[in-house]
């Protein structure tokens, strides 16, 4: 009797868990037809994180690395300079909300494409800045807004910011995912002596 009673209720816990897979399956599945990916590098990610996360539609921005040649880099190697990857974000948006189009927008206004391997204070390839498409139409995109902005006339100097491919995304290390809003004192003096803003109003003018 009592190992009916067990195997019952072994059975109903099977059961139980299979139907919340199930539940959690379809809501993933549901969130990722109705979301988009796209990935940028604008020198230090904790900045542009703070950036596209206050994009009305974006739904998160996580920092990482990409565009390198090792398998799950340490934040020590890819500051070094070691593996090729630069600091980059994942940016997960609505696109019933905000076009990618905007993001490039938003990401051309908060990066100085005229410098290469390099982002206001940040020196070196790792601080590189950069479009990572996954699609032709992402690439479309990405050329036709470099193309704009040449066209414009703004800049004496080539844009030397890169449109590529994406690549393997590795999240870096959780200290430093949402910085800005974990360390908000340390983060601002970080930007302010980096001379981010400054610089920005020099190319952009004010936003």
């Amino acid at each position: 009797m009592r190992r009916q009673i067990a195997r019952s209720v072994l059975t109903l816990a099977v059961l139980l868990i299979i139907g919340a897979w199930n539940v959690l399956s379809t809501s993933l599945a549901a969130a990722d037809a109705t979301s988009g990916k796209a990935y940028f590098a604008g020198g230090c990610f904790w900045c542009m994180e703070e950036v596209f996360e206050k994009v009305e539609g974006v739904l998160s921005a996580t920092s990482g690395y990409m565009g390198g040649t090792v398998s799950n880099p340490t934040y020590e190697e890819v500051s070094a300079g070691r593996t090729g990857h630069t600091e980059s974000v994942e940016v997960v948006y609505d696109p019933a909300k905000v076009s990618y189009q905007k993001l490039l927008d938003a990401f051309w206004h908060n990066v100085d494409p005229i410098t290469a391997n390099a982002q206001f204070c940040d020196h070196g390839s790792q601080y590189r800045s950069a479009i990572f498409f996954r699609t032709d139409e992402e690439k479309r995109a990405s050329d036709s807004s470099k193309q704009s902005i040449e066209q414009s006339r703004r800049f004496k100097e080539p844009i030397v910011t890169q449109i590529v491919m994406a690549q393997q995304f590795y999240p870096a290390e959780e200290y430093h995912q949402d910085f800005y809003k974990k360390n908000p004192i340390r983060y601002k003096l970080y930007k302010y002596n980096c001379g981010r803003a400054q610089r920005l109003e020099e190319l952009w003018g004010k936003p």
